[in-house]
């Protein structure tokens, strides 16, 4: 298990093999291969992010769920992730407002938000030691100096970026000089970091606990639409719901000629990674992507002692490489610049699906059969959210994203959508304010003459700026029993929605049963 000093990587041979990191440091319980026949509500194909997060979200809404991978849970393209969590989308905020409208555009990026906070609440609820952490993401120039391709001054593009994003309630900030790699960017608050092997080893074992199945080395043969069902290793598993969680979406009960239409929306990419040794501090726990063509991406997993810095990039269209050892020399090459005495110990490289207009394809290919594919530069974030939408599909519950992301369309939504009020009793939109981008973590969020509670250093905090613009913060906690106040715009006061206490904007009380201000921060 990694968390210590890394002196399991101490002696081993430099690329030895292309085995990635996550695999290396945390082996997965084995689980059985199907022996028998199963009857179950939902079959879930593919135990890698997608898959498993379908099936604890179903498991834990009481549904009977087998889960059938061909191989090892979380071993193939989960297994081979860098594991960034981020709402940024591969298609920058101003393109995607340009193609698709300002709402759809807020709707792909709060669709990645809302699965970066499911993943959060997993954590939490099942108490999985995974190493999640809220940590900044940059987008930032091309490492290295301007090309003839590149412009010498980027500010204004990301000037732009950081506007939009913003605009839109996303807590984006241009910065003049990005730390660690230099240069002008755009910091987003509060993206995320995670050990994807041990997370879904936590996953897996409360899918499990809650009476699920999942059975390895077990690979989907035949399909039937009357009864549903699919044979798998000469069994037969009966179901009233499948969802495909393949990476590239199996027939199924699609039928060849819709699959073939389909597949040939999809363009398959490899991208390459390389993993090395650094001293603890030498680099900063954040997410980092550049603006290069192919971008370079680039993050840290925590130790102690010694981190794990993990770099990526020279992606290519799958089998359009002649040499792919040059493939991770460069990389090499390039992290060894950036960070003097990384000692190199693990290199890998995985596949990512691209779509033509850049947002995933999640929803439906088959009566009862759902699928998601597409996911780019996003696979940890959208692999969640196309695992959450697939449990909101089987249960009957809408989903504020099925149309965005619909697999058959031809034509985004017309331009008189009204995300937010369609969408507003959603429970990502029910903490949105509170939780999310600018909405939840940035003083910024905080309007002249008004109040809001946020998340600042790990703290919720009642932040109220005055008509002059001066901003006091105390604690959101109501000093009567501990629970969360709220703001109140029309009486301008703190209110304790547990049993009524009131407080001034700065803290002072109004009226019980609390007896104490809220404490200053």
């Amino acid at each position: 298990m990694f968390g210590g000093s890394l002196a399991w990587v101490k002696n081993m041979k430099v690329h030895a093999d292309t085995r990635p990191f996550w695999i290396d440091s945390t082996p997965l319980p084995r689980y059985p291969k199907l022996e028998r026949d199963e009857s179950v509500d939902v079959l879930v194909i593919g135990a890698g992010i997608t898959g498993l997060t379908a099936a604890y979200l179903l498991t834990l809404a009481g549904r009977r769920v087998a889960v059938i991978e061909r191989e090892r849970c979380a071993q193939i393209d989960t297994g081979h992730t860098s594991a960034h969590l981020t709402m940024v989308t591969d298609v920058k905020m101003t393109e995607l407002v340009k193609n698709f409208g300002r709402e759809h555009a807020q709707a792909a990026w709060d669709a990645g938000l809302a699965a970066i906070f499911q993943i959060d609440s997993i954590v939490r609820d099942e108490q999985i030691a995974c190493d999640f952490a809220w940590v900044p993401g940059y987008l930032h120039s091309p490492i290295g100096p301007p090309s003839r391709s590149r412009p010498h001054d980027e500010s204004s593009m990301f000037r732009r970026e950081a506007a939009a994003a913003a605009d839109l309630g996303f807590d984006a900030e241009f910065i003049d000089d990005v730390p660690f790699v230099g240069g002008p960017g755009v910091m987003y608050a509060d993206q995320a970091r995670v050990h994807p092997r041990k997370y879904l080893a936590g996953v897996a074992h409360a899918i499990v606990d809650r009476g699920g199945t999942i059975f390895e080395h077990t690979s989907a043969a035949e399909f039937s639409d009357e009864p549903r069902s699919v044979e798998a290793n000469g069994r037969t598993i009966r179901c009233s719901d499948i969802v495909l969680a393949t990476h590239t979406p199996l027939v199924g009960n699609a039928g060849l000629l819709g699959a073939t239409l389909f597949q040939t929306k999809l363009a398959l990419y490899t991208s390459y990674v390389v993993a090395g040794r650094v001293k603890h501090g030498r680099v900063p726990d954040a997410l980092f992507w550049d603006t290069a063509d192919p971008y370079h991406y680039l993050r840290l997993e925590p130790g102690r002692g010694e981190d794990v810095v993990i770099f990526g990039g020279q992606d290519h269209k799958t089998g359009q490489a002649g040499d792919t050892n040059s493939c991770f020399e460069r990389l090499e090459r390039t992290l060894e610049m950036m960070v003097r005495g990384v000692g190199i110990t693990h290199r890998w490289s995985g596949q990512v699906v691209e779509t033509p207009d850049g947002l995933p394809y999640i929803g439906d290919t088959a009566d009862h059969q759902f699928a998601g594919t597409g996911y780019s530069g996003n696979g940890m974030t959208f692999g969640t959210l196309a695992g959450m939408m697939a449990a909101d599909r089987v249960l009957g519950r809408r989903n504020p994203w099925s149309d965005l992301f619909e697999p058959s369309r031809t034509k985004i939504l017309g331009a008189l959508w009204d995300y937010i009020r369609e969408n507003k009793d959603y429970p990502y939109y029910l903490v949105r304010d509170r939780f999310a981008g600018a909405e939840g973590r940035s003083l910024r969020a905080v309007r002249r003459g008004s109040g809001k509670v946020l998340h600042l250093n790990g703290e919720k905090l009642a932040v109220y700026r005055d008509p002059s613009g001066t901003v006091t913060r105390v604690s959101a906690t109501c000093t009567h029993m501990g629970c969360i106040v709220d703001w109140n715009e029309a009486e301008r006061t703190w209110d304790c929605p547990c049993h009524g206490s009131r407080f001034k904007p700065t803290g002072q009380v109004v009226s019980g049963p609390a007896e104490s201000p809220l404490e200053k921060k």
